[in-house]
């Protein structure tokens, strides 16, 4: 039986209170993930993960972790625009990739 393992699934080094750590987060990860691409949807034009923890009233070092994981899982992708964040600095700009339609007829 194979278990996720890290960047797949919050890691640990060694047994004890960082594994616990590890476990109890699996859960709210999952659910701000879902929430952080929900809202990129919202965005035609894209988001930074900025703007996303800005709407969702999260630490934008909450939501960059789940941005990186929802582009590493090809979910999102970068528009190749920047924009200014609140510190000054450019950050990327995120869309939901779309989905590519099956061939006519099925093939």
């Amino acid at each position: 039986m194979s278990e996720l393992v890290y960047p797949d699934a919050p890691g640990f080094k060694v047994a004890g209170p960082s594994e616990q750590a590890a476990k109890a987060i699996t859960g709210s990860a999952n659910k701000m993930r879902a929430a952080v691409l929900a809202q990129i949807a919202q965005y035609p034009g894209g988001a930074t993960a900025d703007e996303i923890a800005k709407d969702l009233n999260l630490l934008v070092l909450s939501v960059r972790p789940r941005v990186s994981e929802l582009n590493r899982n090809g979910e999102i992708q970068q528009t190749g625009a920047r924009r200014k964040n609140e510190s000054g600095m450019t950050a990327t700009v995120w869309r939901v990739r779309p989905q590519s339609s099956p061939p006519i007829g099925g093939e």
